[in-house]
């Protein structure tokens, strides 16, 4: 019955309409862009929002009072020894210890806490880490290059210790090479002469046990802290108080003495850095120097 009433009806349909485009006077997408500009604008003014770094006051506190922090174990255990010596003498029980009571036996081990205290600041005090500065070099300052070698060799080396003394620690600079000393430059021992500087015997350094082991290894020595090591009366050229030594070699035919002025100054990248160019300065080196003695 509503199909039929339906088919009766005729089903009015509505025009479709052409889709109007209607042209506005300003564009849209400057307006896009002026307004990430201001958001930009107004981010920067507002600085970072980002989770900010914490820091750790206790450390921070401790790094600057490092004596009051040294000192603080002393004070506690002596307070806590006072502490329980009055309440021993207020509390009205004997003087003398009695193992069968359990006030007795938690003063005796507070005592012992109080006394350990003590002991472990007296500790910390006489423990202190040694501070390590830089030292100024003792001795003459020194500038000798071979004068058997090409101009090209010259600008090696300089270039190779102004590279050294500008990165690194490095405050005097010894290569030897084919027997021979071609270069020492920078501070170096005072000789016999007041104000000449120790020249370096290259047949008795060649003999010596540093060499011949750098040599044996080909590999790079580090004396972080040169006092400590008996070869260094091996390098009577470099300053007395001369802190730490690289001994790098130069392939199979030298050695270069790198001398600073700070124990473990030079730091692991920068032993791999000075092994870089080592290899770099001798293959400058083979392509020119011959065999023959270069000194003055």
């Amino acid at each position: 019955m509503v199909a039929g009433i339906l088919l009766l009806h005729p089903i009015y349909r509505i025009p479709k309409q052409p889709l109007r485009y209607h042209r506005s006077s300003t564009p849209i997408f400057p307006r896009l862009f002026i307004i990430n500009a201001s958001v930009s604008d107004s981010s920067q003014s507002e600085g970072y929002k980002g989770p900010k770094p914490s820091r750790n006051l206790v450390a921070d506190w401790v790094s600057n009072n490092d004596s009051a922090a040294r000192s603080l174990p002393i004070y506690v255990g002596g307070f806590s020894l006072f502490a329980v010596l009055f309440n021993r003498a207020v509390s009205g029980i004997a003087p003398v210890a009695d193992a069968g009571s359990s006030q007795s036996r938690a003063d005796l081990l507070a005592l012992g806490l109080a006394v350990t205290n003590i002991l472990a600041g007296l500790v910390w005090l006489s423990i202190r880490p040694k501070s390590i500065s830089k030292v100024d070099p003792e001795g003459v300052e020194c500038h000798w290059i071979s004068p058997g070698l090409p101009d090209s060799d010259v600008s090696e080396l300089e270039w190779f210790w102004e590279s050294l003394s500008a990165v690194t620690c490095c405050r005097s600079l010894v290569i030897i090479y084919e027997s021979s000393c071609i270069c020492q430059i920078g501070m170096t021992a005072e000789s016999s002469i007041i104000g000449e500087a120790e020249t370096v015997d290259a047949t008795k350094l060649i003999q010596g046990t540093l060499y011949r082991g750098i040599m044996n290894s080909r590999a790079q020595s580090y004396l972080a802290n040169l006092s400590l090591y008996p070869g260094k009366s091996e390098l009577p050229f470099l300053p007395p108080n001369t802190q730490a030594v690289i001994l790098q070699p130069l392939g199979n035919k030298g050695i270069a003495i790198i001398g600073g002025d700070t124990i473990r100054g030079f730091s692991t990248a920068d032993q791999a850095w000075i092994s870089l160019i080592g290899d770099k300065l001798d293959a400058t080196l083979t392509k020119s120097v011959t065999g023959k003695a270069m000194t003055t």
